[in-house]
């Protein structure tokens, strides 16, 4: 138990010391978890009231496939991405294979269907009568899908912190999209994969401090922004 106790030891150093490498896979896990939670959300949450709100052909099926995609392996939806983003494939002029930005879109993926899928659930289990109230009340189209959303603002919160934690946490796409470049590409998750299988505990348990941290924080927002709203 020794080299854990020294491990967690060195780890407030690092952090204390503000190390550069340390750091810098910290730097670059907040930039590509702050893209691709931007862009999930913007996409994932109008698709995901849609598919809550509405009633169309197919309905169920696209419910489905959407709740399948919550499965998804990380490492095949870094696969994909690394298959698009190759100099061979479609997107392969833009670049943005061992990028962060790249990164981001394995992430937005990956975000995506928990986004759509709580918030969807969010919206159905709205009460029935909320709609035709508010029509009696002589609202118009839009009044209506604002008032209905704001109604499922704590389950599109609750889908937003679902969404954050899977891409704060996830590995296969940061390794295989990314390619753990350090002081590039380095996430969190990939320099605690890299640093422990060459024995580096330290660096391991103070990036698994901060991942806590994070975590926290998000909760303690959510349970915030619930009070107040």
């Amino acid at each position: 138990m020794g080299y854990i106790t020294e491990g967690i030891i060195k780890a407030f150093e690092l952090l204390i010391t503000f190390d550069p490498e340390t750091y810098s896979a910290i730097e670059a896990t907040l930039k590509v978890s702050s893209y691709s939670m931007a862009a999930s959300l913007a996409i994932g949450i109008p698709l995901g009231f849609c598919l809550g709100f509405y009633e169309f052909p197919g309905k169920r099926s696209v419910r489905t496939i959407v709740d399948t995609l919550l499965a998804l392996p990380t490492v095949l939806i870094g696969l994909l991405v690394y298959a698009l983003l190759t100099q061979k494939g479609p997107l392969g002029k833009y670049g943005l294979l061992f990028t962060l930005k790249g990164v981001a879109i394995g992430q937005a993926i990956l975000a995506l269907p928990i986004v759509i899928a709580l918030t969807a659930t969010a919206v159905e289990s709205l009460d029935r009568n909320l709609r035709i109230t508010l029509l009696s009340l002589g609202v118009n189209r839009f009044q209506l899908l604002l008032t209905c959303l704001w109604e499922a603002r704590f389950g599109i919160l609750t889908a937003a912190v679902a969404a954050y934690g899977r891409v704060l946490t996830e590995v296969g796409i940061s390794l295989m999209v990314g390619g753990n470049i350090k002081w590039h590409t380095r996430t969190i998750t990939t320099a605690i994969a890299l640093e422990t299988s060459k024995g580096q505990f330290a660096m391991g348990i103070a990036l698994g401090l901060v991942l806590l941290t994070i975590a926290l924080l998000v909760n303690l927002s959510l349970s915030f922004l619930r009070k107040r709203c």
